[in-house]
Order: structure tokens, then sequence, then C-alpha cells
């Protein structure tokens, strides 16, 4: 599958808000309400979409992709590029991940050269393996409602 980076249009954003993930998952499922609609579109929000212009998933960078809380905690204080990440509800658990998380950091890469960091939910097993095998490493925890980790990639 070949992927292609959109501008975050409105179209985009409700779908996006329209997502429900399988339990266990379903704290990822999409928010209607305008406000994340205008997160979407108003942050370092882009859409991924295939080459029939279908919507696959979408990233962000920057604050967008920290969870506030991590500031209390110390989370976000070394230079890194932050990235979060969602995939299409119906593709995920399907060996799509290695490819679709392997696209956006070779995209941010291209203009950025510090390390990249995200932040996933401890529950997400398999999103954590998948970033462990793209080269990413545990760095700390914190918890809100939810147990985060904030994991780094390791310098190439």
């Amino acid at each position: 599958m070949r992927y292609v980076i959109h501008e975050m249009t409105e179209n985009f954003a409700n779908e996006i808000s329209s997502w429900q993930y399988a339990a266990s998952y379903d704290f990822y499922n999409g928010d209607a309400s305008e406000e994340f609609k205008q997160e979407l579109l108003e942050h370092a929000y882009e859409a991924i979409v295939n080459e029939q212009g279908e919507l696959i998933g979408f990233f962000c960078t920057g604050t967008a992709a920290q969870v506030p809380k991590g500031h209390k905690d110390h989370a976000y204080l070394a230079s890194c590029i932050d990235i979060g990440l969602g995939m299409k509800p119906a593709l995920t658990g399907q060996g799509l991940g290695t490819a679709f998380f392997t696209f956006i950091i070779q995209h941010i890469k291209q203009n950025h050269s510090v390390p990249l960091r995200l932040t996933v939910a401890k529950f997400n097993e398999r999103a954590i393996r998948l970033y462990e095998k793209l080269g990413f490493e545990r760095q700390m925890e914190f918890s809100t409602a939810v147990d985060f980790i904030v994991m780094v990639q390791k310098s190439a």
C-alpha cells in the first residue's frame, strides 16, 4: 500500500471523530465534539491517505502529541519531536502498522534531526511491540486515569 500525506480537512476530521475501536482499544475512540474536530484542524495534524485518496490514518507532532499530565511529571524535558498517530480502526491488527509508522517516521526525519518521542497507553501492548521493533525504548511512565509510557527512538 502506498501512503500519501494530505492536509487535514474538515471531512477527514469528521471521519476520524467517528472512529470506534474494539474493546480494550476503545480508549482511542473518536470524539464527535467540535473541540476535538477543531484540535485536528488547527494543530499539527496531517491525514494519511492511500492511492485512492481514502483516509488510512493520521499523525501529529509537537505538543498535540503530548499528554498534558506528562509535563507535571517532566516527561517532555529532553529536546525531541513528539509524535502521535492513529490508524483507521478497520485496518488495525492486520500487520499494516510497521509500514504505516515507518512512513510517518521517514517523513518527519526528512525535516528534523532530533530524536523522536511518543507517549503510548501502557495497556496498548500491540503498539508498544511495534514501537520497540522500530527502535523506540521506554524512558519513563506516568499516570492519569490511564498509565502511559514515554518512548524515545534510539539514535541511528
